[in-house]
Order: structure tokens, then sequence, then C-alpha cells
């Protein structure tokens, strides 16, 4: 198989990078390295020691960028995860964010469809394409919970795009399912929920699991450390979906794009993989035998109080679904800033 990542140095993107390599595959990889975090994935993938691995510096908003790539190399797959992935980044620049999400994603599409209309395209959306999804909602000590909705929130689920992100995310996600209607594409979309593992540098504004590992760390190494802050009351709950089950899905849809495509699913960890901030919060001090202090933010803007998505269709549909429970998960998620911070570490003389 012959693939593109957009993005590919990123986080998701340069896991799907070495699980498609180790599955024997060529894979370019397209990125403008903007992202934090972007070289060093780069130069870990360079150190897998493949010639199968090619690497392109290019940016999804210049046509001509990505359409010579994809006349070039006429790939079986683009894995399109290139993007700008926080809903804060956004309403600070709306244009950038725009630019970067919906003519980005255009200039994909169009340049498959001008120049390798055979080429599937797995794209990566966002649940917030959903908006708040008012719910009926019992609030407990820890977390929020739906009155119904037993098995999570499927694809029938209003689209109500809020804020810039969710209306860039939202706009790419129906034109690529508009695509495969108007132009017979190969396409398939995937609303997800929280990924989270290993390759992932975390920031304020997304990655929240290892962020909040990044803090529980810092307070186990420095008891004495500022408490850290949260935004709303830390009951919000999403399901936790490891790297590793995601990019297992990407693959999983695409030898299955004949029957998904024009589709589009929502994808998470499940019900069982579901937490909120204050359950994660417990989780750590059990596992770091620490006392977490944090402060309260306001609600950001249109955060859903609740969102696990259920994958049910995706299940029937290219039977996937997720190996990686959320104590292993989130070992491995401790495991990854534990090494983040030790690289961090002055050396000293």
């Amino acid at each position: 198989m012959n693939a593109v990542v957009t993005g590919g140095c990123g986080f998701v993107g340069c896991n799907l990078v070495a699980y498609l390599l180790e599955l024997g595959w060529t894979v370019t990889v397209f990125d403008n390295l903007s992202r934090e975090g972007a070289t060093a994935n780069l130069a870990w993938l360079r150190r897998l020691g493949t010639n199968q691995f090619i690497f392109q510096h290019g940016d999804v908003r210049n046509v001509f960028d990505i359409e010579s790539l994809i006349a070039r190399r006429k790939p079986d797959v683009i894995f399109h995860l290139a993007g700008q992935v926080a809903m804060t980044t956004s309403m600070e620049s709306p244009r950038r964010d725009f630019e970067i999400n919906v003519l980005g994603s255009i200039n994909v599409l169009e340049a498959v469809r001008q120049h390798s209309p055979s080429t599937a395209i797995v794209y990566s959306s966002s649940n917030k394409v959903y908006g708040n999804l008012q719910l009926d909602l019992v609030e407990t000590e820890t977390r929020y919970t739906p009155r119904q909705l037993l098995h999570g929130i499927d694809e029938n689920a209003k689209l109500e795009f809020q804020t810039p992100y969710g209306c860039s995310k939202g706009a790419a996600d129906q034109y690529m399912l508009d695509y495969a209607r108007s132009f017979d594409l190969k396409t398939v979309v995937f609303r997800h929920s929280t990924i989270y593992g290993g390759r992932q540098f975390a920031t304020v504004d997304q990655g929240w699991v290892g962020w909040f590992c990044r803090k529980a760390l810092e307070l186990k190494n420095d008891p004495n450390a500022a408490p850290f802050t949260i935004s709303g009351d830390g009951k919000q709950v999403r399901d936790l979906l490891h790297v590793n089950d995601a990019v297992r899905c990407y693959v999983a849809a695409f030898e299955a794009i004949t029957k998904v495509r024009g589709e589009a699913f929502n994808i998470g960890g499940g019900l069982e993989n579901s937490m909120s901030l204050l359950v994660l919060f417990s989780f750590l001090e059990d596992q770091l035998a620490v006392k977490l202090r944090f402060q309260q933010l306001p609600w950001r803007q249109s955060d859903q109080k609740y969102f696990v998505a259920d994958i049910a269709k995706a299940t029937r549909s290219f039977k996937w679904s997720p190996e990686m429970g959320f104590r292993r998960g989130i070992e491995s998620a401790l495991a990854w800033e534990e090494q983040i911070s030790q690289a961090c570490q002055p050396q000293r003389m």
C-alpha cells in the first residue's frame, strides 16, 4: 500500500505512520512542522530506519504543495489529519482556523478529484460538530450522566456547529461526505471524542489527558508547585480512546472503504472508557500517591458537559472496537509524560 498522511508529524499522525510502516506500507508524510513536538516526532519517525518512509515539507493551505504531491504519488489512501485542533485557538484567529481546516481540506479533495480519483480519503473530524448537545443530564458528585442514551451518542445526533472550530471542522466534515455523493470519491469521516497516548505534546488548550498527567507528575515531583487550573466544574465527561486503537480504526475503515465510503462514524473509547476530569484526577492520585490541587475557571464556550461515542456503527461496518482499557492507557500516557519531563531536565556539568 502507498499512503499519504497529512499532519503526519502530529500526535495521531506519527503513531499512524509508525503503524503503517510496521505493516510494510510506503508512507509519505506531509507536514509543515508548525505544531509543538512535530520536529521531535519527525526525528523519531526517521529513527525507525526504513526506506519506505518519505517526508515532504508542505502546507495544506498551499494548493500547489498538496496538488503536486497527489499528482505525483497517486496514493491508495490519504489519511487527512492536518488541522487546527484547539477551540481556544480558533476563537483567537478564526480566519487561520478556517484556512487550515476548511480550505486545506478542499485542497486535498480537489487534488484527489482532479489527479487521483481512485484515492481514498480518511478524515479526522470532531465531536464538536454536534455543538452543546442539549442532553437531559443527572449531576452526581463526580460526573454528569444522561438519563437516556445508555450506549452513548450516535451519528443521528443533530449537527450544530458552534465556535469557529466547530464550524471549520463541521464544514470540512460535510465537504468530505458530499464529495462522495457529488463526485463519487471514496471518503470516510471520523467524529472523534478524546484521543490520548504516547508522542502527544499536550498543551493547556488541547490534549487534556496528557496535560493533566503532566500536572500530576509536576505536583508529585514538587509538592509546593502551584495548583493547576481547570475550566468548568470538572464533572464534564468524555470517552477516552487510546491512539493505538485510533490508528487501527483508520486502517480498518480503509480496508472496508467500498462499504463505508460516504459515511460518518462516531469514534471513541465507549462507555467503559468514559470519565470526567474529577474521575481522572482521582485515578492519578491513586497511581502517583499525590494530592492534586486545582483552581476552577469559567466554562469554555460550547464545552460539552457530556460526550461518549456510541461506536456500534463502526463495529458493525468494519469490525472495529477499542482494545486498550483506560487503566493501561493512562499508565502509558504517564510513562510518556515522564519521558518528556526527563528529556527536558538540564544536563549537569
